[in-house]
Formats: structure tokens, C-alpha cells, sequence
């Protein structure tokens, strides 16, 4: 239950930032980019665990669209998935817009345009591209943040997941479980990190392994 917690709101966090940052680097100084960058700031102000909470008043308890509490089905997904990727969603949106509005300064932009290349071919394949070395730095310990601190949204919204059994074991003073959660989150913080850095060398192939002898 934690690992589909975790990976869906990796998943929300990273698409939404991403999309929130170049909409505002593309229409710098618009409204757009304004809206864009108010919304990350807000996502990085608020804590998810008040967060949860609103999200539980409004559409929860006000418009019942959503079930306030568990994880029976798609529909339980929602809230706390939600409140678990607002604020990595806010950082990536800001790192985003700023590598992105340095990337489409440089002259290789320039010269995609001048050869007539499509606007979208140039974001993704040339702007993008080099723009995601900043996120992809601060993704490894995003991930982890959202893996790790998902205890406070399971014990909110009810999940049975490792993060209630974590704050149940120390409620209850477990050692053994406490210990053992312990180390389980640092072998995932160890495992990102590493995949991060072989990230590095498939967005810039300057980067390479360099072998003794």
C-alpha cells in the first residue's frame, strides 16, 4: 500500500511539476506564469499534513466527492495522493521554470529556430532535455521524501501502510519495528540516489563512468 501511495503521487508530482514549469518558462512574465509560479509557492507553504486536512473538508466532508478515509479502491486514491504530491509538485514547478528559461536562452535554441524546427520538437527535444539535470538532481530525495513521509497522510487518511505501522510502533514503543522501518527507508533513500546518478549519464552523455587502469 505505501509503494502504490508513493509511486502514484512520484508519478502526479513529477508530470504536474514538470507541465507547471514550462508553461510558466514558455510564457514568462504572462499570466500564465504568474498563476503557475503563485500555485508552487503555495504548494511549497503548505505542509501535507495540512494539506490532507483541507482537501478532507472540502471534497470530502463538503461536496462528498471523494471518501475521506482507507484505500479500498481507485476512488481512496485520490485525497491522499493528492495531499502526499502537492509540495515535490511545487519544487519541480519552480525548478523547472528557472532551468528551463536559462536553457531557452542559449544559442543552440536559437539556432533549432532559425533552422525551422516545431516549437513543440525544440521544447522536448532540445530545451527539455537539458533542463532536467537541476530536477533529476533533487528527485532522488523528493522520491524518497514522498516514500519516507507518507506516514503522516497514512495515519490521516487511515491507510493500513508501513508509515501507520511505523507511528503505531512508536506509540507502542516497538523497537524491533521501529528499527526495521528505519533501516527499510534508508535502503530506498541509498537506491534513489544511485539511480540518480545513473540518470546523470543518460541526460548528458559527457558524463561517463571512467574505468582505473
Amino acid at each position: 500500500v505505501s509503494c502504490e501511495l508513493g509511486i502514484t503521487g512520484i508519478i502526479i508530482a513529477v508530470i504536474s511539476g514538470l507541465a507547471l514549469g514550462v508553461t510558466a518558462a514558455l510564457r514568462r512574465g504572462d499570466f500564465l506564469d504568474y498563476a503557475a509560479m503563485s500555485l508552487a509557492v503555495l504548494g511549497i507553504s503548505i505542509p501535507n499534513f495540512i494539506m490532507a486536512t483541507l482537501l478532507i473538508q472540502q471534497f470530502a466532508v463538503h461536496l462528498k466527492w471523494f471518501p475521506a478515509a482507507t484505500w479500498t479502491s481507485p476512488v481512496h486514491m485520490v485525497l491522499p495522493t493528492v495531499a502526499l504530491a502537492v509540495g515535490p509538485m511545487a519544487i519541480i514547478a519552480r525548478l523547472t521554470r528557472s532551468s528551463m528559461a536559462e536553457v531557452l536562452t542559449q544559442d543552440y535554441i536559437r539556432t533549432a529556430k532559425a533552422k525551422g524546427l516545431s516549437p513543440v520538437k525544440i521544447v522536448i527535444k532540445h530545451a527539455l532535455k537539458n533542463a532536467l539535470m537541476p530536477v533529476v538532481t533533487v528527485l532522488g530525495t523528493l522520491a524518497a521524501s514522498i516514500l519516507t513521509g507518507s506516514f503522516v497522510i497514512e495515519k490521516i487518511f487511515a491507510i493500513p501502510g508501513m508509515g501507520k505501522y511505523f507511528v503505531e510502533s512508536i506509540n507502542q514503543r516497538d523497537y524491533p519495528v521501529i528499527m526495521g522501518t528505519t533501516v527499510f527507508y534508508s535502503v530506498i533513500l541509498i537506491v534513489l540516489l544511485f539511480l540518480v546518478d545513473l540518470a546523470y549519464g543518460l541526460l548528458d552523455p559527457r558524463i561517463k563512468l571512467h574505468k582505473k587502469g
